[in-house]
């Protein structure tokens, strides 16, 4: 029957991580370092506020837009965390999760003959949501040399006249980078120059280490061109709740609103009420999260180093992103003889775009007995490799 789909999606690949996800669960034993999840329950009275709307009976529809209620204490903690403004009347869009956002966005700027420039490497799916758009994609790669930050001179060669939107996502998925001001001012500059939409996913500003988040919208000039991206699956361990949203100008919220309403209709109900209490008593348990982050972090860097491999320092997110070229295997056949080997699961760099050859990425949003056990397993296998070259 595949002659019924349609061409961009028949021809589309599947996505690079749950390849090997598939694999994992047909063998016994195995550590997977592959999900970006938190392995944090959600806070208690998170989740006592999603029960209690429960037994209040609230299981109907919301707003298209959601609750009012989270859309203003979402505009309060903006403002508060990150010096955004929006009216929670008309520029704040409640969506299931943030990757439903990502795909509004993508479907309400874009169409056919449109380019949308991601940067390389980057989380699985932006590229696939822009085809499924009818646009095309342009890479702007990003180095480790240049700590996988975007550079300005990268996106002018990467840019072509049929650009009409940027993606930012900082703190990065895969390698854990992050962009400062001064790292940003630049690309805003080239923005403003180029008249370019903007897709800011910031799904893990909360996730810092060394350094304050600085969001692109809160730059000068900025703010109208930007479509603030987040949710509370990774600050708050909510990924099933699926609760996302979207921040801008009224016009393109409006817009994207249109698609929303026609499709998912609103976010779940049981969810909003559990993000709206969320914001108001659960910042210390996303602290505390974070800081357990912050000892697993160190602990992956150290012990990649230890092995010999270069692993570039993730100052935000929950990933290390190390070097593997040593070994002289691609990203994919570490990964494939790693899990046959060593019964450990990580995601082959390219899952992330061309530029994630010759990197794994490796999630810590684990325990640390789990991954001092999978740091010892990945060491036997890159001693093996590297004794044999």
């Amino acid at each position: 029957m595949n002659n019924y789909l349609a061409t961009h999606v028949a021809t589309l690949p599947p996505s690079g991580i749950r390849k090997f996800f598939d694999l994992v669960a047909t063998m016994k034993d195995v550590i997977s370092l592959g999900v970006g999840e938190p392995d944090f329950v959600t806070p208690w009275t998170v989740r006592e506020s999603g029960i209690f709307s429960l037994e209040e009976g609230q299981t109907m529809y919301t707003s298209n837009a959601g609750l009012f209620e989270l859309r203003d204490e979402l505009s309060h903690h903006l403002n508060k965390t990150l010096n955004l403004s929006y009216d929670p009347h008309h520029e704040i869009l409640i969506t299931s999760g943030a990757s439903e956002a990502v795909d509004l966005v993508m479907r309400a700027v874009l169409g056919p003959g449109d380019v949308v420039l991601v940067p390389d490497p980057s989380y699985v799916s932006y590229a696939p949501c822009a085809i499924l758009a009818g646009a095309s994609v342009s890479y702007v790669p990003t180095y480790a040399k240049e700590n996988f930050r975007m550079r300005v001179e990268d996106l002018a060669r990467a840019y072509t006249p049929k650009a009409k939107l940027l993606v930012l996502s900082y703190p990065n998925n895969p390698t854990g980078a992050i962009m400062n001001r001064e790292d940003l001012l630049p690309i805003a500059d080239f923005v403003n120059e180029h008249d370019l939409l903007v897709l800011a996913d910031d799904i893990y500003s909360d996730l810092t280490y060394d350094e304050t988040h600085v969001s692109f919208a809160s730059l000068p000039g900025m703010r109208d061109r930007t479509l603030f991206v987040s949710g509370f699956s990774k600050s708050y361990a909510m990924t099933g709740w699926r609760i996302g949203y979207v921040a801008g100008h009224a016009d393109l919220i409006q817009g994207m609103t249109k698609i929303h309403q026609y499709t998912m209709l609103c976010a779940p109900i049981m969810g909003q009420f559990a993000a709206i209490e969320a914001l108001r008593s659960a910042n210390e348990a996303k602290n505390d999260m974070v800081t357990a982050y912050d000892r697993r972090r160190r602990l992956m860097v150290h012990g990649f180093r230890q092995m010999g491999l270069d692993c570039f320092e993730p100052l935000g997110a929950f990933y290390v992103f190390p070097d593997i070229s040593k070994t002289k295997l691609s990203s994919e056949e570490f990964a494939e003889q790693l899990l046959i080997e060593e019964k450990v699961a990580v995601v082959p760099g390219t899952a992330f775009g061309p530029s994630g050859e010759g990197h794994i990425r490796c999630s810590y949003a684990y325990s640390m007995e789990q991954l001092q056990e999978a740091l010892k397993r990945i060491s036997h296998f890159v001693e093996r490799r590297l004794t044999n070259l």
